[in-house]
């Protein structure tokens, strides 16, 4: 079932051929000037450049050639060549019909789905999550759902950041600072496993809490930056974990247990789901053949005591400055570093690993890596080295990167006090001002605590992911919590209402008996919600190609527009039944399509405020 811009296009481009015109500019787009006409081609123009002719010549041949066409009302000329269109009631009527039966609200699905895996969330572990995750987490939980949603299968793997050196930096830390799970640890490294016996003993690790992680890395990072012997004794550490000698391994699976509960809590109060918990550490196994494969095929060479990748070309380079000012050449993007002179494998390795292993998994045509733009040298390095290692084919990966969330000074959103603001406290902050917004708004309060409660969470995630995905991924934003949890206005507490106000509506309307029915159109905001909700399918298309949901983001507040002017101009439950029914079905799919689109960024909307 296509939508009306898409056959109109067939139509259009077929029309120029026929004046031999290439079918590329005759593309069809909604008029800039809904009040003259609802869709338009300037394909004249650009072809009367390539073709040497008279625009407005091209323009009246393509019309004559239109005004047969039984979907168009009118077919008119406008300046040096602007085609006009207007689509003919009988053709609104029966769009407007079909996207009220269809269950898809009118959305088309991709001719050649693809098995996808997007790379999105990239929690560390022993880190609590803080308000740097947030992006990757909205933005990678909506492209999943959004290529789900276009027919391919779809795996959101959360990548967690679990094994490397931060986890040396862990183990020298906590032995530091806690000696009773220190002596353990080095008695399990000497017996070389973990015994029953051994079991009970284990429960010291539990005293280990997240909090205690999240005051530990950051001092001991911090330590490794100036302590030489600290720093080498970690990266040590690394190698020995990742070769699982019994005491690390089982530290570090507390590091692991412990993060995950929490990841889980906060991911959940997102409406973030993984279909995989995959980390570096699944992959480990793979590194050492991996190795081994990579120098057999040539790739990997020593350079001061490592063992790299050069993924540069013979003529790529960039200018680097070193520390005593002065610039030299160097090949550019940088090796990867595959092999430490420590022995241990790097963050780019385990990528590199995990490359593989989703191959051998998954097999996937396309990877997206929702990750933070500022990755994008190092995902170009390992990207490089995949292509060339027969890991992947060029293009199959791609880095979709993303700007920062700002605070009203303009740099990455902090405290009061500067710190860095935790994930969970971001979201009860918000959830208290939704509380507050609803009591403002005189909403909910008849209403049991308990629902109030869940009505308040969906009010705070609306807020939140909205005010992130109605931004192209690419930019910066400044987040205005007071702005955006406002039920006016471009925000999600605003859509939520507009979707719960048309629950209201078909409930009552099924209270009292009546029933939707065939669409016709005598009002203008009737025709203009119509052909909003025909523009689905090229917002969802826009927002799959460009892995951009705030084309999406864009629609659903456009939607909700043009059904508030639809609601106040043409009276429902007081029309006569024909119109009644009419408007009726026009609510009832502007429910689905709305319910669809907000489902597709990530937001849920309540039964009733």
């Amino acid at each position: 079932m296509s939508d009306l811009k898409t056959v109109l296009g067939e139509a259009v481009e077929a029309a120029f051929a026929a004046e031999g015109v290439p079918a590329e500019l005759a593309r069809v787009t909604a008029s800039d000037r809904p009040d003259l006409a609802d869709f338009q081609s300037n394909g004249a123009l650009a072809a009367a450049k390539r073709l040497g002719k008279n625009p407005r010549e091209i323009a009246t041949a393509v019309a004559e050639r239109l005004k047969g066409d039984a979907r168009l009302s009118s077919v008119e000329i406008a300046g040096p060549g602007f085609l006009n269109l207007k689509i003919a009631d009988a053709a609104l009527f029966a769009r407007a019909d079909a996207i009220a039966a269809d269950p898809r609200a009118g959305a088309e699905k991709v001719m050649g789905p693809r098995r996808v895996i997007v790379d999105y969330g990239g929690p560390n572990v022993a880190k609590e999550m803080h308000v740097g995750h947030l992006r990757a987490s909205i933005i990678g939980e909506s492209l999943k759902r959004l290529y789900r949603f276009r027919g391919d299968e779809v795996i959101g793997d959360a990548h967690f950041g679990d094994w490397g050196f931060q986890m040396g930096l862990l183990i020298a830390a906590v032995s530091d600072s806690h000696p009773d799970i220190a002596a353990l640890v080095e008695d399990l490294n000497a017996k070389g496993q973990v015994t029953e016996a051994d079991r009970e003993r284990l429960a010291v690790l539990a005293t280990l809490g997240l909090d205690d992680l999240g005051d530990l890395y950051p001092a001991a990072a911090a330590r490794a930056k100036t302590d030489v012997d600290f720093r080498n004794r970690a990266r040590r550490l690394t190698a020995e974990l990742q070769s699982k000698k019994a005491g690390y391994y089982a530290l570090w699976e507390r590091f692991r247990d412990v993060t995950r509960e929490a990841l889980e809590r906060d991911f959940h109060a997102l409406g973030v789901d993984f279909d995989w918990w995959k980390g570096e550490s699944d992959v480990e196994d793979l590194v050492q053949p991996m190795v081994e494969e990579l120098r057999a095929k040539g790739l990997l060479e020593l350079d001061q005591g490592a063992q790299i990748v050069r993924v540069a070309g013979p003529n790529e380079t960039k200018k680097k400055k070193l520390p005593d000012g002065s610039v030299v050449v160097v090949p550019s993007p940088d090796p990867l570093l595959v092999v430490s002179s420590e022995g241990s494998a790097m963050y780019g390795t385990t990528d590199l690993a995990t490359i593989l292993d989703r191959k051998r998994e998954f097999d996937p045509h396309y990877v997206i890596y929702c990750v933070d733009r500022r990755q994008a040298d190092h995902f170009e390095t390992v990207f490089r080295a995949a292509y060339l290692a027969g890991y992947a084919q060029p293009g199959q990966l791609e880095h979709v990167g993303f700007g920062t969330m700002n605070g009203p000074d303009r740099t990455p959103f902090k405290t009061r006090e500067g710190g860095v603001l935790k994930l969970k406290d971001l979201i009860e902050m918000t959830r208290g001002k939704a509380r507050e917004r609803l009591h403002e708004a005189g909403l909910g309060e008849s209403l049991p605590e308990g629902e109030f409660e869940a009505i308040a969470g969906k009010v705070a995630v609306a807020a939140l992911k909205f005010a992130d995905l109605q931004n192209f991924r690419g930019t910066d934003y400044v987040f205005d919590l007071d702005r955006f949890s406002s039920f006016e206005g471009k925000t999600g507490p605003y859509l939520l209402y507009q979707a719960v106000r048309v629950k209201s509506l078909l409930r009552r309307a099924a209270e009292e008996g009546h029933a939707a029915g065939p669409v016709t159109i005598s009002e203008p905001a009737e025709r203009d919600l119509v052909l909003t909700l025909d523009a689905f399918e090229t917002a969802l298309g826009e927002a799959y190609d460009k892995k951009a949901p705030n084309t999406l983001a864009e629609h659903a507040y456009r939607l909700s527009q043009a059904f508030s002017k639809f609601y106040a101009a043409c009276p429902i439950m007081q029309s006569e039944p024909a119109t009644r029914a009419s408007r009726l079905t026009l609510a009832s799919a502007t429910l689905r399509q709305l319910e669809l689109a907000l489902d597709l960024l990530g937001i849920e909307t309540p039964e009733r405020m």
